[in-house]
């Protein structure tokens, strides 16, 4: 039995592999591969940086606000760029701004979850979630995220390394890792990270800002290899298990997702001091994150409640 079950594991890993091996080969064929650029010398790496407006930003808007919305107007498919699990296609909206679009079932999970993690200080893309829109030279969708890919800032297209990177110790890096559990983010992968290089044009000073740029394996059911889910807010308010408890003043989480390993330093202090800042957002902001993503009311008010009772979980740790 247990010669039959590795056997059909090993197959169905190969069934996956190959299901994705078109889009790589399409990718490198394309010239898509992007190759790392390096960080310049001069640049001040961040990761946070203190939410001092906390209380006032604006969670339905985002870190775009009303000033980086798209204008759908007129939307123009200009070139795939689908590389993994969702498709995606860069566009022009018609005020000539240039995004990529995510299309499938991350659109919404991605939206509100870059929203909980820029509250708390964190950097995310510019995000914006389209209920419908039509994309000339493809067609029409629903649940469409917007992804700004403006001037002045530049992707340097670096998978920094969870456990090899300027922040390891720090509780902006250990807040970070909690926060993925918090919102069921079982795809925590270093391919998944980026940074990027943003030159303050009055002084000349650079930034190279350290983020997790692909969230959306979101608010569903978390799993390693298999029985993950995505965006399925039902599951996600289901899953009553977050916080196991506490062991030598490390937090016990009960995440499943991948890399679990990375949880298991949290000490108390660092898990108490993420609770902090995110204890001040208010039930209200919490719900416009996911009013931003489309939610129905029901998802939306079943959603702030789980996020809500997650935090307080944590405020709640002893020590």
């Amino acid at each position: 039995m247990f010669v039959s079950r590795r056997i059909q594991a090993i197959a169905i890993i190969a069934i996956v592999g190959l299901g994705l091996l078109p889009v790589t080969l399409k990718a490198q064929k394309d010239g898509k591969t992007k190759q790392p650029k390096p960080i310049p010398a001069d640049a001040r790496a961040v990761l946070w940086q203190e939410p001092t407006d906390i209380t006032s930003r604006d969670l339905f808007l985002g870190f775009g606000g009303e000033s980086m919305k798209p204008d759908l107007s007129h939307v123009v498919f200009l070139k795939d760029e689908t590389r993994s699990y969702s498709t995606k296609y860069r566009v022009r909206d018609g005020a000539g701004n240039e995004w990529v679009v995510k299309i499938g079932q991350e659109a919404q999970s991605e939206t509100a979850a870059t929203r909980l993690v820029w509250a708390a200080g964190y950097y995310v893309d510019v995000t914006y979630l389209v209920p419908h829109v039509v994309i000339e030279g493809k067609g029409a969708f629903d649940n469409v995220r917007f992804e700004a890919r403006g001037g002045g800032v530049k992707r340097m297209d670096q998978r920094w390394d969870w456990e090899k990177n300027p922040f390891v110790g720090t509780k902006e890096l250990q807040g970070l890792k909690v926060i993925m559990a918090l919102i069921n983010n079982w795809d925590i992968q270093n391919h998944n990270n980026n940074v990027l290089l943003v030159t303050d044009e009055a002084t000349g000073q650079k930034e190279a800002r350290y983020f997790d740029t692909d969230l959306g394996a979101s608010f569903g059911k978390e799993g390693n290899l298999f029985g993950h889910t995505r965006n399925r807010p039902e599951q996600y308010v289901a899953d009553t298990k977050f916080i196991k408890g506490v062991q030598k003043g490390k937090v016990v989480f009960a995440y499943r997702g991948k890399n679990q390993h990375l949880l298991n330093d949290i000490t108390v202090e660092q898990a108490k001091w993420i609770s902090g800042i995110l204890s001040q957002l208010s039930e209200q902001q919490i719900r416009d994150a996911f009013r931003a993503a489309n939610y129905s009311p029901e998802e939306i008010e079943s959603l702030t409640r789980t996020v809500m009772a997650r935090i307080g979980e944590l405020a709640k740790l002893p020590g």
